[in-house]
């Protein structure tokens, strides 16, 4: 198993330590739920889907838990839903996860691609979807989605038999987007069952992970897992057919801090952290991670980060899902930019966000009232604001310089 280190000066283990066991001590997954539960039961009482933020235009609406976006090669955008969840429940011998299950799985997950009049066209349905028993009506289906030399890959987290889906594994697929068909290229569930992280969170464990994020790297796959605490590496390219390499067990340096979002910029990764809840505002980070694997510092002060970008000036965009304190609220999803050391705050008003992306121009589009149950899901679009607020309280510093060793290796890989 790798040992992830760190190795800036000032960023030594004994703080990751005295962290890592604070964060440990909380149920993640349950009190977030829980939180979408009461935003749900608001918008159900108002009967109508809330005002659409400041500066936005509404893209497409109607979807059913949109979580990550991509435009593809023809210009238009992918995006990638959780569904429904189902009826199908966890069987016998398969362990539930604690506090939020059991599940119920279906195949009710998809993708979709939004055209340029803003209807919905499906490219492939029929994907696990699995819902938690927490009244919130909580759902992991589809997560990212990312193209890859033309081809578009699918990030499935709501596989498994813990999600009520035996039949279909969490997993990345390569989708035929003419055929409407799905071929797993990566059995995470497998992977994750082989190869335990250090300090898996007791309170909330996934057997079959709850994965976030897809990205392309040097013609691989990256994927970003969640509730274990994982930064995987899938090469595509292998001779012998894709491979699983486990680059980051966060859980080893950090604890339980809920790795979300990434981003690629010059020589490092930046991993954004969900954290705890409930929420203490400026207790998530921005993880600088070397592309083997390494953390070697991180920027503090952000607060539910589910979402990061880069722009082609290298400008670093953070979606936070919630930056009040307590529980996720109303309106209070926002998008912060970095230029340099600055932060600013470019986008605010946002309800229960879950992704985002750039097109061309540098316009943004997010994933909307992408946690609320049912069909209320939203793309939005926002033109990206020349300036914002600056927020003093977010550190960006100069990034670490990388060290002549941090090109180590020795990490967990599917054989």
């Amino acid at each position: 198993m790798k040992s992830c280190r760190s190795v800036s000066p000032g960023f030594g283990p004994t703080p990751f330590r005295e962290h890592s066991q604070h964060l440990r001590s909380f149920p993640i997954k349950k009190l977030l739920t829980l939180a979408f539960f009461s935003f749900a039961i608001t918008l159900i009482a108002s009967a109508q889907a809330p005002p659409l933020p400041p500066g936005a235009s509404l893209v497409a609406d109607g979807l059913e838990g949109p979580r990550g976006l991509t435009f593809g090669p023809d210009g238009l955008l992918y995006v990638a839903e959780a569904g429904l969840g189902g009826d199908q429940q966890v069987p016998a011998g398969c362990p539930n996860v604690p506090n939020v299950g059991p599940y119920h799985g279906g195949l009710t997950a998809r993708v979709s691609r939004i055209e340029s009049d803003g209807q919905r066209t499906t490219i492939i349905d029929n994907l696990p979807s699995a819902q938690s028993s927490l009244p919130s009506g909580d759902t992991v289906g589809t997560a990212d989605v990312a193209f890859l030399d033309g081809q578009l890959y699918a990030l499935i987290a709501g596989g498994g038999c813990s999600h009520g889906n035996p039949d279909f594994p969490a997993s990345v697929v390569r989708i035929n987007r003419k055929h409407g068909t799905a071929e797993i290229v990566a059995n995470l569930s497998d992977f994750f069952r082989r190869h335990p992280v250090a300090h898996p969170a007791e309170g909330d464990f996934e057997p079959d992970g709850t994965a976030y994020d897809l990205n392309t790297f040097h013609g691989d796959l990256l994927v970003v897992e969640p509730n274990h605490g994982r930064l995987l590496r899938i090469n595509i390219s292998n001779w012998r057919g894709p491979r699983i390499e486990q680059l980051t067990d966060f859980s080893a340096v950090v604890g339980h801090v809920v790795p979300t979002g990434l981003a690629k910029r010059n020589n490092r990764f930046y991993v954004g952290n969900l954290g705890t809840f409930q929420i203490v505002p400026g207790s998530s980070k921005l993880y600088q991670v070397t592309h083997d694997g390494f953390i070697i510092d991180y920027w503090a002060g952000f607060t539910t980060v589910v979402g990061v970008t880069v722009d082609d000036d290298g400008r670093i965009y953070v979606l936070e899902l919630s930056s009040a304190a307590g529980f996720p609220d109303i309106g209070k999803g926002r998008i912060l930019r970095i230029t340099g050391t600055t932060v600013e705050e470019i986008v605010t008003g946002l309800n229960v966000p879950t992704g985002m992306t750039l097109d061309r121009h540098g316009d943004i589009y997010v994933s909307y009232l992408g946690a609320a149950p049912g069909s209320v899901g939203r793309i939005l679009r926002f033109a990206n604001p020349v300036s914002g607020t600056v927020i003093t309280n977010i550190e960006a510093r100069k990034p670490t310089a990388l060290r002549d060793d941090d090109d180590d290796n020795g990490h967990q890989h599917d054989d």
